[in-house]
Protein backbone atom coordinates (compact mmCIF):
# COMPACT_ATOMS: atom_id res chain seq x y z
CA UNK A 1 0.00 0.00 0.00
CA UNK A 2 1.61 3.34 -1.01
CA UNK A 3 0.11 5.75 1.93
CA UNK A 4 1.07 9.36 1.58
CA UNK A 5 -0.09 12.14 3.90
CA UNK A 6 -1.38 15.12 2.00
CA UNK A 7 -2.42 17.73 4.42
CA UNK A 8 -5.81 16.88 5.92
CA UNK A 9 -6.03 14.11 4.09
CA UNK A 10 -3.92 10.53 3.45
CA UNK A 11 -3.95 9.45 -0.05
CA UNK A 12 -3.75 5.60 -0.92
CA UNK A 13 -2.76 3.59 -3.94
CA UNK A 14 -2.39 -0.27 -3.94
CA UNK A 15 0.27 -2.23 -5.41
CA UNK A 16 -1.65 -3.99 -7.72
CA UNK A 17 -2.84 -0.30 -9.33
CA UNK A 18 0.77 1.08 -8.96
CA UNK A 19 1.53 -2.02 -11.33
CA UNK A 20 -1.07 -1.53 -13.40
CA UNK A 21 -0.24 1.84 -14.23
CA UNK A 22 3.46 0.70 -14.87
CA UNK A 23 2.36 -1.77 -17.53
CA UNK A 24 0.62 0.85 -18.97
CA UNK A 25 3.53 2.85 -19.30
CA UNK A 26 5.08 0.01 -20.88
CA UNK A 27 2.59 -0.32 -23.58
CA UNK A 28 3.14 3.06 -24.75
CA UNK A 29 7.13 3.37 -24.28
CA UNK A 30 9.02 3.61 -27.73
CA UNK A 31 9.12 5.89 -30.22
CA UNK A 32 11.62 7.32 -32.74
CA UNK A 33 14.25 8.10 -30.45
CA UNK A 34 13.45 5.28 -27.91
CA UNK A 35 13.05 0.98 -28.34
CA UNK A 36 10.20 -0.83 -27.63
CA UNK A 37 9.79 -3.28 -25.63
CA UNK A 38 10.28 -6.43 -27.25
CA UNK A 39 12.44 -5.00 -29.76
CA UNK A 40 15.98 -4.96 -28.24
CA UNK A 41 18.51 -7.57 -29.33
CA UNK A 42 16.87 -9.75 -32.02
CA UNK A 43 13.92 -12.21 -31.91
CA UNK A 44 12.35 -13.71 -34.32
CA UNK A 45 8.82 -12.42 -33.00
CA UNK A 46 9.39 -9.17 -31.17
CA UNK A 47 5.73 -8.42 -30.89
CA UNK A 48 5.25 -10.77 -28.76
CA UNK A 49 8.64 -10.68 -26.34
CA UNK A 50 6.34 -6.91 -26.01
CA UNK A 51 3.50 -8.62 -24.95
CA UNK A 52 5.53 -10.63 -22.04
CA UNK A 53 7.58 -7.76 -21.51
CA UNK A 54 4.61 -5.20 -20.89
CA UNK A 55 3.01 -7.88 -18.65
CA UNK A 56 5.78 -8.88 -16.43
CA UNK A 57 6.23 -4.70 -15.66
CA UNK A 58 2.21 -4.59 -15.07
CA UNK A 59 2.71 -7.49 -12.49
CA UNK A 60 5.82 -7.02 -11.23
CA UNK A 61 4.62 -6.53 -7.62
CA UNK A 62 1.94 -9.50 -8.05
CA UNK A 63 3.28 -11.20 -4.87
CA UNK A 64 1.43 -8.63 -3.09
CA UNK A 65 -2.02 -9.28 -4.13
CA UNK A 66 -3.16 -11.21 -0.63
CA UNK A 67 -1.85 -8.45 1.76
CA UNK A 68 -3.54 -5.49 -0.31
CA UNK A 69 -6.83 -7.77 -0.69
CA UNK A 70 -6.84 -8.24 3.26
CA UNK A 71 -4.44 -5.16 4.86
CA UNK A 72 -2.75 -5.06 8.12
CA UNK A 73 -3.65 -1.47 9.89
CA UNK A 74 -1.86 0.66 12.27
CA UNK A 75 -3.16 0.49 15.99
CA UNK A 76 -3.10 4.30 15.71
CA UNK A 77 -4.21 5.65 12.95
CA UNK A 78 -6.81 2.49 12.30
CA UNK A 79 -5.71 3.32 8.45
CA UNK A 80 -3.78 0.44 6.00
CA UNK A 81 -0.22 0.35 6.88
CA UNK A 82 2.54 1.82 4.20
CA UNK A 83 4.48 0.16 2.31
CA UNK A 84 7.46 1.46 4.18
CA UNK A 85 6.59 0.14 7.25
CA UNK A 86 5.10 -3.37 5.72
CA UNK A 87 8.68 -4.01 4.48
CA UNK A 88 10.29 -3.79 8.00
CA UNK A 89 9.13 -7.38 8.44
CA UNK A 90 11.98 -8.51 5.92
CA UNK A 91 10.50 -12.54 5.93
CA UNK A 92 7.13 -10.99 4.95
CA UNK A 93 8.55 -9.53 2.15
CA UNK A 94 10.61 -12.58 0.68
CA UNK A 95 7.28 -14.81 1.38
CA UNK A 96 5.78 -12.50 -0.92
CA UNK A 97 8.27 -12.79 -3.91
CA UNK A 98 8.32 -16.87 -3.05
CA UNK A 99 4.56 -16.31 -4.37
CA UNK A 100 4.51 -13.67 -6.92
CA UNK A 101 7.96 -15.02 -8.86
CA UNK A 102 6.96 -18.38 -9.80
CA UNK A 103 3.07 -17.06 -10.37
CA UNK A 104 4.00 -17.20 -14.17
CA UNK A 105 6.51 -19.74 -14.48
CA UNK A 106 4.61 -22.70 -16.56
CA UNK A 107 2.44 -20.46 -18.78
CA UNK A 108 4.87 -17.34 -18.94
CA UNK A 109 8.37 -18.62 -17.61
CA UNK A 110 10.11 -14.97 -19.46
CA UNK A 111 7.20 -12.88 -17.20
CA UNK A 112 8.51 -14.54 -13.99
CA UNK A 113 12.21 -14.29 -15.13
CA UNK A 114 12.07 -10.55 -15.56
CA UNK A 115 9.86 -10.17 -12.49
CA UNK A 116 12.57 -12.20 -10.21
CA UNK A 117 15.30 -9.97 -12.10
CA UNK A 118 13.11 -6.86 -9.99
CA UNK A 119 13.01 -8.48 -6.65
CA UNK A 120 17.01 -9.66 -7.20
CA UNK A 121 18.16 -6.32 -7.69
CA UNK A 122 16.33 -4.68 -4.65
CA UNK A 123 18.18 -7.40 -2.15
CA UNK A 124 21.38 -7.47 -4.02
CA UNK A 125 21.99 -4.25 -3.51
CA UNK A 126 22.79 -4.92 -0.45
CA UNK A 127 24.39 -8.38 -0.33
CA UNK A 128 26.87 -7.65 -3.32
CA UNK A 129 29.90 -5.76 -2.27
CA UNK A 130 30.15 -3.83 -5.84
CA UNK A 131 26.46 -4.08 -7.36
CA UNK A 132 26.07 -2.87 -10.94
CA UNK A 133 25.27 0.40 -11.09
CA UNK A 134 23.17 0.40 -14.37
CA UNK A 135 21.01 -1.29 -11.96
CA UNK A 136 19.96 0.04 -8.86
CA UNK A 137 16.69 1.02 -8.44
CA UNK A 138 15.42 4.80 -8.25
CA UNK A 139 13.74 3.65 -4.25
CA UNK A 140 17.70 3.71 -3.45
CA UNK A 141 18.62 6.97 -5.16
CA UNK A 142 17.76 9.09 -1.80
CA UNK A 143 18.94 6.72 0.59
CA UNK A 144 21.01 4.02 1.34
CA UNK A 145 19.43 0.44 0.47
CA UNK A 146 19.16 -0.78 4.11
CA UNK A 147 16.70 2.24 5.08
CA UNK A 148 14.28 0.76 2.70
CA UNK A 149 14.97 -3.02 2.91
CA UNK A 150 15.82 -3.48 6.69
CA UNK A 151 16.91 -7.09 7.96
CA UNK A 152 19.56 -9.60 8.86
CA UNK A 153 22.32 -9.54 5.69
CA UNK A 154 22.35 -13.36 6.13
CA UNK A 155 18.71 -14.11 5.39
CA UNK A 156 18.99 -11.59 2.24
CA UNK A 157 22.43 -13.14 1.16
CA UNK A 158 20.38 -16.50 1.21
CA UNK A 159 17.36 -15.09 -0.49
CA UNK A 160 19.86 -13.68 -3.60
CA UNK A 161 20.82 -17.51 -3.61
CA UNK A 162 17.80 -19.01 -3.84
CA UNK A 163 16.41 -16.17 -6.53
CA UNK A 164 19.78 -17.01 -8.80
CA UNK A 165 18.40 -21.11 -8.56
CA UNK A 166 15.27 -20.23 -9.71
CA UNK A 167 16.34 -17.58 -12.28
CA UNK A 168 18.58 -20.36 -14.14
CA UNK A 169 15.08 -22.66 -13.53
CA UNK A 170 13.15 -19.79 -15.54
CA UNK A 171 15.83 -18.88 -18.40
CA UNK A 172 16.41 -22.55 -19.31
CA UNK A 173 12.30 -22.66 -20.19
CA UNK A 174 13.07 -19.73 -22.04
CA UNK A 175 15.74 -21.60 -23.99
CA UNK A 176 13.66 -24.66 -24.62
CA UNK A 177 11.56 -23.05 -27.48
CA UNK A 178 13.93 -21.92 -30.74
CA UNK A 179 11.00 -19.09 -31.14
CA UNK A 180 12.41 -17.57 -27.38
CA UNK A 181 15.63 -18.85 -27.04
CA UNK A 182 17.36 -15.28 -27.63
CA UNK A 183 15.21 -13.53 -25.45
CA UNK A 184 17.73 -14.55 -22.50
CA UNK A 185 20.65 -12.94 -24.50
CA UNK A 186 21.86 -9.87 -22.61
CA UNK A 187 21.03 -7.71 -25.28
CA UNK A 188 17.48 -8.39 -24.69
CA UNK A 189 17.27 -9.53 -21.47
CA UNK A 190 19.20 -6.51 -19.90
CA UNK A 191 17.49 -3.46 -20.94
CA UNK A 192 13.61 -5.25 -20.30
CA UNK A 193 14.98 -5.30 -16.54
CA UNK A 194 16.03 -2.31 -16.37
CA UNK A 195 12.60 -1.06 -17.88
CA UNK A 196 11.10 -2.80 -15.13
CA UNK A 197 12.87 -0.82 -13.11
CA UNK A 198 12.55 2.42 -14.50
CA UNK A 199 8.34 2.22 -15.04
CA UNK A 200 8.14 1.17 -11.62
CA UNK A 201 10.24 4.00 -10.28
CA UNK A 202 8.10 6.15 -12.51
CA UNK A 203 5.04 4.64 -11.46
CA UNK A 204 5.96 5.47 -7.77
CA UNK A 205 7.14 9.09 -8.31
CA UNK A 206 3.40 9.70 -9.88
CA UNK A 207 1.87 7.21 -6.76
CA UNK A 208 4.18 8.43 -3.90
CA UNK A 209 7.39 9.76 -2.19
CA UNK A 210 10.36 7.64 -4.11
CA UNK A 211 11.53 7.22 -0.38
CA UNK A 212 8.65 7.19 2.55
CA UNK A 213 8.33 9.79 4.79
CA UNK A 214 6.60 8.56 7.63
CA UNK A 215 5.57 12.10 9.45
CA UNK A 216 4.43 15.75 8.68
CA UNK A 217 3.81 16.76 5.11
CA UNK A 218 5.25 14.32 1.88
CA UNK A 219 5.76 15.46 -1.15
CA UNK A 220 4.66 12.65 -3.66
CA UNK A 221 2.33 12.67 -7.04
CA UNK A 222 4.86 13.96 -9.36
CA UNK A 223 5.44 17.04 -7.24
CA UNK A 224 9.38 17.15 -7.08
CA UNK A 225 11.67 16.87 -10.26
CA UNK A 226 13.52 13.47 -10.62
CA UNK A 227 15.96 12.22 -13.16
CA UNK A 228 15.86 8.18 -14.13
CA UNK A 229 19.26 7.36 -14.88
CA UNK A 230 20.76 4.19 -17.28
CA UNK A 231 17.28 4.65 -18.93
CA UNK A 232 17.73 2.08 -22.74
CA UNK A 233 17.35 4.00 -25.41
CA UNK A 234 18.73 2.02 -28.72
CA UNK A 235 20.18 -0.65 -26.71
CA UNK A 236 21.76 -1.48 -23.87
CA UNK A 237 24.71 0.46 -24.92
CA UNK A 238 22.71 3.28 -25.33
CA UNK A 239 21.76 4.23 -22.29
CA UNK A 240 20.39 7.76 -21.11
CA UNK A 241 18.94 9.76 -18.25
CA UNK A 242 15.57 11.26 -18.32
CA UNK A 243 14.60 14.13 -16.37
CA UNK A 244 11.14 14.58 -14.95
CA UNK A 245 9.70 17.12 -14.14
CA UNK A 246 6.37 19.19 -13.11
CA UNK A 247 4.90 21.40 -15.50
CA UNK A 248 1.82 22.38 -13.85
CA UNK A 249 -1.81 21.57 -13.00
CA UNK A 250 -0.70 17.98 -13.14
CA UNK A 251 1.40 18.03 -16.45
CA UNK A 252 4.75 16.13 -15.98
CA UNK A 253 7.68 17.10 -18.75
CA UNK A 254 10.03 14.43 -19.59
CA UNK A 255 13.28 15.39 -21.74
CA UNK A 256 14.13 13.44 -23.19
CA UNK A 257 10.40 11.98 -23.91
CA UNK A 258 10.50 7.80 -24.35
CA UNK A 259 6.42 7.35 -25.34
CA UNK A 260 4.58 7.16 -28.50
CA UNK A 261 1.79 9.74 -27.59
CA UNK A 262 2.67 13.32 -27.14
CA UNK A 263 0.98 13.92 -24.71
CA UNK A 264 0.46 10.35 -22.84
CA UNK A 265 -3.18 10.77 -20.04
CA UNK A 266 -2.15 8.89 -17.38
CA UNK A 267 -5.14 8.07 -14.43
CA UNK A 268 -4.06 6.65 -10.89
CA UNK A 269 -6.95 4.85 -9.22
CA UNK A 270 -6.67 6.24 -5.54
CA UNK A 271 -8.46 5.96 -2.16
CA UNK A 272 -8.37 9.56 -0.34
CA UNK A 273 -9.54 9.59 3.69
CA UNK A 274 -10.03 12.92 5.56
CA UNK A 275 -8.50 12.64 8.77
CA UNK A 276 -11.38 14.11 9.93
CA UNK A 277 -13.29 10.70 9.40
CA UNK A 278 -13.36 8.26 11.92
CA UNK A 279 -12.91 4.85 10.38
CA UNK A 280 -14.92 2.23 12.12
CA UNK A 281 -14.98 -1.57 13.01
CA UNK A 282 -15.08 -3.98 11.70
CA UNK A 283 -11.85 -2.17 9.44
CA UNK A 284 -11.93 -4.61 6.52
CA UNK A 285 -15.39 -3.62 5.79
CA UNK A 286 -14.70 0.46 6.68
CA UNK A 287 -11.99 0.75 4.30
CA UNK A 288 -14.00 -1.54 1.18
CA UNK A 289 -16.43 1.03 1.55
CA UNK A 290 -13.75 4.07 0.24
CA UNK A 291 -14.15 4.91 -2.84
CA UNK A 292 -11.42 5.03 -5.60
CA UNK A 293 -10.94 8.07 -7.53
CA UNK A 294 -8.73 8.66 -10.65
CA UNK A 295 -6.22 11.11 -10.23
CA UNK A 296 -5.41 12.43 -13.59
CA UNK A 297 -1.62 13.48 -15.47
CA UNK A 298 -0.05 14.41 -18.67
CA UNK A 299 3.19 13.22 -19.93
CA UNK A 300 4.07 15.57 -22.47
CA UNK A 301 7.94 16.46 -24.05
CA UNK A 302 7.08 20.37 -23.56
Amino acid sequence: MLKTNRGEQTWFVTQPNHGAVAGYLAAHWGNDEFTAPGYFGTTADPAQLRAETILAIAEHDNGWWEWEAIPDFGELDALPLDLGDVLKDQQAGMDRWRRGIPQFGESHPYVSLLISFHAYWLYAARTESAPDPAFVHPLFWKGAPEKLMAGPLDQARAFVTEIRALQADLAARVRRSPATASWVDSDSLKPHARSLQVLDGLSLWLSYPLIPVRSGEAKGFGEDPVTFLEVPRGSWNDRVAIEARPGGNRRIILDPYPFDRDPLPVSIPVRIVDHATKPSAPLQAWWRSQQEQQIHFELSAL
